[in-house]
């Protein structure tokens, strides 16, 4: 699965818990921990985003102004983390 493929499953799924969330008669406390939930998890794929860019960036700089180690660095944590 594709990051970006990944990323609008984790999106829909993370907005139909929320609407399930906001149909049930749930308390005030109970639907701020969903959010928080939500906010955590928006925050995680923010990251991951970021740091793709980052591997992207490095990828599409012209060959002769590459950083090599940090091209191979970069290429390893992003692995790391999938």
């Amino acid at each position: 699965m594709s990051t970006l493929t990944g990323l609008r499953a984790r999106t829909r799924i993370a907005h139909d818990r929320y609407q399930r969330l906001r149909s049930r008669p749930l308390g005030v406390r109970a639907r701020l921990a969903a959010l928080e939930d939500e906010v955590q998890e928006n925050r995680q794929l923010h990251r991951r985003i970021a740091e793709l860019t980052d591997v992207v960036t490095e990828l599409l700089l012209p060959v002769a102004a590459r950083d090599e180690e940090r091209v191979a660095e970069l290429l390893a944590s992003y692995r790391r983390g999938i």
